[in-house]
């Protein structure tokens, strides 16, 4: 699109509740990614639009529009044609309302999202298509006084909407899943249903899954006619055998992407496949990042799949830490956070063209 214009939205209110289950917001609706990605392409040349006349680089909300009607049609009236959807999206979000015009989206189908951000669903039709997901079983609240399982403990139990590792933990034994589900249930915060996996010894990853499209790599324009993954990322420093939350402990300090020598072994290669064939699955239109874990025996398994990766980053002088584990992986090819950015930039959607107004 000539004349890009660019504005980044946040989310400014939590998502619906679906079916008694609600997707826990984050604090500040993903306004400090939002202000990184924005500060990162302004100060790179592109034309960012944003809602503060003079704003001040440690003020994330002085660089994101709220993904509310008035936020957006701010964002148009001030020239915008083209919406990065830095925020949780559902069936019926707001933005959908301007589908009409002449704007092109950066970011996920809405409704594509409110189905696959159900992560006990997801993994059904991952399993259905052959493939390799841990064993999983789904517990609602009216069932916890008699719940009984199929899965041996060690088990991981995990919100069926949630966010990151909030709200995941290591189960060891029955009363130990019964502690929790009362108290995740009590809480109130992930809804009236969660779900148990079985947990995996082996080593996690995670890996990025890029929308087919045309992108810029090595200053050449390359054309991707399916989902591709960037190289994968190892976690380490787990807190009783979950991942840290990124908000708790920078991902930096806990990840890295393989060493050559892995990152080329039939395992990886394998679960790349997987990765692949699931993007595909899932109709993505913006990078998903899925995690995986591998057992004993060196077999990766996905078990959690993210429609909307965390896409902080080091624009800022106090952000220097912030490397999502999308852009370790994308380093890796060479590319900086600005070359991240731009490269998802590149992948922008017309949505009036998928619709017969």
């Amino acid at each position: 699109m000539e004349n890009q214009k660019i504005a980044i939205l946040y989310q400014a209110k939590p998502s619906p509740v679906l079916g008694g289950v609600q997707k826990p917001m984050k604090l500040g609706g993903y306004s400090d990614s939002g202000a990184d990605i924005a500060y990162e392409l302004y100060k790179n040349g592109k034309k960012i639009i944003v809602p503060s006349d003079n704003p001040d680089l440690n003020k994330d909300l002085d660089w994101v529009f709220p993904d509310t009607h008035e936020g957006i049609q701010n964002a148009i009236d001030k020239g915008v044609n083209t919406l990065w959807l830095n925020t949780v999206l559902y069936k019926n979000h707001v933005i959908e309302q301007f589908f009409h015009q002449d704007i092109k989206i950066v970011g996920q189908f809405p409704s594509q999202v409110d189905i696959h951000d159900d992560k006990f669903y997801t993994n059904e039709l991952l399993r259905k298509n052959r493939i390799p997901i841990p064993k999983t079983e789904l517990i609602h609240i009216e069932d916890v006084k008699g719940v009984t399982l199929s899965i041996d403990f060690p088990l991981v139990l995990k919100p069926l909407r949630g966010r990151g590792s909030q709200g995941v933990a290591l189960v060891k034994s029955k009363e130990a899943l019964d502690n929790h589900l009362n108290a995740i249930f009590a809480s109130k915060k992930y809804g009236n249903s969660v779900y148990v996996e079985q947990f995996l010894n082996g080593q996690e990853i995670t890996v990025t899954v890029m929308p087919a499209g045309e992108y810029k790599i090595d200053d050449q324009i390359k054309t991707y006619e399916k989902p591709w993954p960037l190289p994968a990322v190892k976690r380490f420093n787990h807190h009783d055998g979950i991942a840290p939350y990124s908000g708790v402990v920078a991902v930096t300090e806990n990840s890295q992407v393989l060493d050559e020598d892995e990152l080329y072994s039939p395992p990886i290669l394998e679960v790349y496949k997987h990765c692949e064939k699931a993007a595909e699955l899932i109709n993505i239109k913006a990078p998903i990042r899925i995690d995986c874990r591998a057992d004993d025996n060196w077999k990766y398994f996905l078990f959690d799949v993210n429609m909307k990766p965390n896409m902080t980053g080091p624009s800022r002088p106090h952000r220097q830490n912030q490397d999502s584990l999308s852009l370790l992986a994308a380093r890796k090819i060479g590319w900086n956070y600005h070359n991240l950015l731009e490269n998802i930039l590149l992948q922008a959607w017309e949505p009036k063209q998928l619709f017969d107004w």
